[in-house]
């Protein structure tokens, strides 16, 4: 028998190539109408990182350390003031590290009525990972947030969207309702496994709509800011009003230590006065988004 380790991609026999295909995939899309006669639905989300993006590597920078505090100190209080003047609801997903680093942030969160999502132990990579590993690392972190928050989590979003062979059902052994970690469309759907339905809601993220590729910034890498907040904001609106020509969700996702700043917090500002102008769409929490595209199932 062929050992497949020892083959190329382009060696792979077919039966090979796809199991790959399939081990996780989109199944049928979950779009019924949007409650109320809405038109469109909004799902702001925040990945609250902090300090664990540096944490993860090692935590060897201290300059990066401070950068992830930033998002405690500036970021997150001007995010939920932001949310609390136009009363809009978001999603926040958070690494039971952060939790434990800020427990007051996280209390603070729960009781403006958001949502809190399961963000990884300390933003660490699924893919690299054994699986009993980030199993227990996933049930530690389900448990944290629910200790500090009172409130146990129903969604997941993967740190940095890795995905491991593991994961999917590591998801369903914890009767989590959705995961939204993964890109196969714009609108919400059902994930299969091994060709298997599941029964979890996708909904999808998308490099596009992220504020991270936009703003990062690395002093010893190639990798700076190379695009204006003014053309952010007319990446994001251009997607959103696809997502409100079609009937269909506008899901975004930030960082508190990212998108926090004076200069860029105002591209949020400006997406929910545009959509609230509109008159028919529904600001939702991303749990509140499952739950309805869970319907269609």
């Amino acid at each position: 028998m062929t050992d497949l380790s020892d083959l190329k991609p382009w060696q792979w026999p077919e039966s090979h190539w796809r199991r790959r295909v399939d081990k996780v995939r989109a199944g049928r899309t979950l779009a019924p109408a949007w409650p109320g006669a809405k038109r469109c639905a909004v799902a702001l989300s925040f990945d609250v990182d902090h300090e664990t993006n540096e944490l993860r590597d090692g935590g060897k920078s201290l300059g990066r350390l401070s950068w992830g505090q930033y998002g405690n100190r500036q970021g997150m209080p001007r995010i939920l003031r932001l949310l609390a003047e136009h009363d809009v609801p978001a999603s926040f997903y958070v690494p039971a590290v952060v939790a434990m680093l800020y427990p007051d942030e996280q209390r603070a969160v729960v009781a403006a009525g958001h949502e809190i999502g399961i963000h990884g132990w300390i933003h660490e990579l699924n893919s690299v990972l054994p699986r009993e590993a980030e199993r227990d690392l996933m049930l530690r972190s389900a448990d944290a947030l629910e200790r500090i928050t009172g409130t146990r989590p129903v969604g997941l979003r993967t740190p940095s969207w890795d995905y491991s062979d593991a994961t999917l059902a590591i998801i369903r052994e914890m009767g989590l309702r959705y995961d939204s970690s993964l890109m196969a469309d714009d609108s919400c759907y059902e994930l299969m496994e091994d060709g298997e339905r599941t029964g979890v809601v996708e909904i999808p993220v998308e490099w596009i709509r992220d504020d991270a590729p936009y703003f990062m910034m690395s002093r010893f890498e190639g990798l700076r800011p190379h695009i204006g907040p003014e053309d952010v904001l007319a990446i994001f609106m251009r997607e959103f009003e696809g997502a409100y020509r079609e009937g269909g969700l506008f899901q975004l996702t930030m960082h508190p230590h990212i998108i926090g700043y004076r200069s860029r917090l105002w591209i949020v500002e400006e997406l929910i006065r545009a959509a609230k102008a509109k008159g028919d769409v529904w600001f939702a929490t991303h749990a509140d988004i499952a739950a309805h595209a869970a319907t269609a199932l």
